[in-house]
């Protein structure tokens, strides 16, 4: 099976990279941070959490931004404590995805345990459906938590995301590759069934990623910025041939950041990342690169002949 960087037509040896800001959508803090490196182009694009209370503001915003690869981070988890949010479909009961209160679970893996194939289903069109209403051209979508891959008990729901992407022809957050301590959400069933998962993706003609990375959600107590740099930049020079997401959750340090976040200093050193000179040197110098979920998206429409 050829990488996804050949089937784009770049050799097999090539590095190619997508640069994802999770959580649009999240907070005003994330919106405003994100909005700004997309429109620096710090990063290649963002993915909204439509449950959430700021997602109308990331969507419009997004609906004015067509040129901006914007994708739906599939959300079925609401890990906050302060904040909270649950099921945006309205057509029909989804009571498997919600707690008492009417909220998603606060961890995938209570998630996993409770959810309905059916009700899940509908959930994921609705949350891309709304995408789709506020105006977003919808270039990708990926995984909030990795809810959706039975990380935390092997009960997946894999299938039902295959077909929404294949309903809505569009491609998916799923490596053929991972390198699972370097995943905040990752497992090492992750890793074990990503190839398998990958095969039947592309079997149902939905475009994958090669690789996936990323730096651990939290970092030590005290940790300095340049410690944190320097990780990323062993990242970028260690990545492998084929097209590599690494994700970034980056929003302002702000008030209402730190009223409910618990790790706002990750978030607001995450902002800096890729718009530090030595970050953009050193992938340049490495020559990677830059790809778009928007180039994934037409490989697969392509192919399907839409």
């Amino acid at each position: 099976m050829i990488s996804t960087a050949q089937a784009l037509g770049y050799r097999e040896d090539e590095r190619l990279l997508i640069i994802n800001a999770d959580d649009f959508g999240l907070c005003y803090s994330s919106n405003e941070g994100i909005r700004q490196l997309l429109l620096e182009g710090a990063v290649s694009s963002a993915t909204i959490m439509m449950p959430c209370n700021w997602a109308r503001d990331a969507a419009l915003w997004s609906a004015r931004h067509r040129h901006l690869d914007i994708g739906v981070h599939l959300t079925f988890t609401s890990e906050w404590g302060a904040m909270k949010w649950g099921p945006v479909c309205r057509h029909q009961a989804v009571g498997s995805l919600v707690t008492d209160e009417g909220y998603f679970p606060a961890d995938a893996k209570t998630f996993e345990r409770q959810a309905v194939e059916a009700e899940v289903k509908a959930e994921l069109a609705a949350q891309i459906e709304m995408a789709l209403s506020l105006g977003i051209d919808v270039t990708h979508v990926d995984n909030h938590m990795g809810s959706l891959y039975g990380l935390k008990t092997g009960r997946h729901f894999l299938h039902e995301v295959f077909e929404v992407c294949v309903e809505y022809q569009l491609p998916f957050r799923l490596p053929r590759q991972l390198v699972a301590q370097n995943i905040a959400t990752a497992h090492t069933e992750l890793s074990v069934q990503a190839q398998r998962f990958a095969e039947e993706a592309e079997r149902r003609g939905i475009v994958v990623l090669d690789n996936l990375q990323g730096l651990p959600f939290q970092g030590e107590a005290g940790e300095r910025y340049e410690d944190f740099k320097k990780e990323m930049l062993e990242l970028i020079r260690n990545l492998q041939p084929g097209v590599t997401e690494i994700i970034i959750h980056p929003a302002l340090a702000t008030e209402e950041l730190r009223a409910f976040h618990g790790a706002p200093r990750r978030r607001e050193m995450e902002m800096e990342l890729f718009r530090d000179e030595e970050v953009k040197q050193a992938i340049a110098d490495e020559g990677i690169i830059p790809v778009r979920w928007r180039e994934l998206r037409e490989l697969q429409r392509r192919r399907g002949g839409m």
